[in-house]
């Protein structure tokens, strides 16, 4: 009878150098994905931010139903006073209270106020307010200043970091909505006489009171807004390029 020839096991998963040989790569999308987060991050945020802009430019030109939209989108995400946001193809690039009373309706009504999105004279509102457009922009600016996708590893802040830099637009936020109870126009944050009295009316009375540009209201929204942007990049995105990190690019 003839002798059976003892089988050979070919497979390559027998042998132990082999096994890492076989990882299988990540797809190309998400290669890609990993050397081009940030700048991905950078269009989506462009893209929200730079939308309320094209309303009243939208508005200029006549197209009004898609600004409308805009508007309405806008709308659900701020609060769109007129005399906290900017202008654009009009006399001023804000206006306070007084003279959106004039042109619109006298009132302080938070819900008809925000509906004013301008007019030929005035020019017309962007769709959100300028904390909106601070925070938001910062965002892009801080990410392209201090983020590279390839660089090494960038350290997060701790989580109590993040929270000191968010700290000052929630007080500044949160004084505004405690002032607006007693009326839109009517609260300290409107007059903020604490603040003239603090620096025995070292400045102008244009600084001190209303939300136009360059008054002290305007310095914080921008000033917080500024901190906002500053924590997201520093807290969040290290968090996301170390999940891009720890997935594979290569075969070993």
């Amino acid at each position: 009878m003839r002798d059976k020839m003892p089988q050979v096991n070919t497979s390559t998963s027998s042998k132990p150098g082999l096994r890492s040989a076989q990882t299988a790569s990540p797809p190309p999308l998400n290669l890609w994905f990993t050397r081009h987060w940030v700048w991905i991050i950078i269009l989506i945020l462009g893209l929200y931010v730079g939308l309320p802009w094209l309303a009243p430019i939208f508005m200029q030109i006549g197209w009004t139903g898609p600004a409308n939209l805009i508007y309405v989108f806008y709308s659900t995400q701020c609060h769109q006073m007129p005399q906290r946001s900017f202008f654009l193809f009009g006399e001023n690039t804000m206006y306070s209270l007084g003279d959106i009373q004039t042109v619109w309706k006298n009132t302080d009504n938070p819900l008809i106020l925000r509906q004013f999105i301008g007019n030929s004279e005035m020019g017309w509102k962007v769709a959100w307010s300028d904390r909106m457009v601070y925070m938001y922009t910062s965002i892009i600016v801080f990410a392209l200043l201090l983020f590279r996708p390839r660089q090494k590893t960038m350290k997060t802040i701790p989580w109590w970091g993040f929270a000191l830099l968010l700290l000052p637009m929630a007080i500044d936020g949160g004084s505004h909505f405690i002032s607006d109870l007693s009326g839109i126009g009517n609260g300290f944050r409107d007059s903020n006489l604490w603040l003239s009295t603090l620096t025995n009316n070292a400045f102008s009375a244009s600084f001190y009171a209303g939300d136009a540009l360059g008054s002290f209201n305007s310095w914080m929204r921008l000033l917080t807004g500024l901190l906002f942007g500053l924590g997201v990049v520093l807290f969040l995105f290290p968090h996301i390029q170390s999940s891009f990190r720890s997935t594979p690019t290569k075969t070993t």
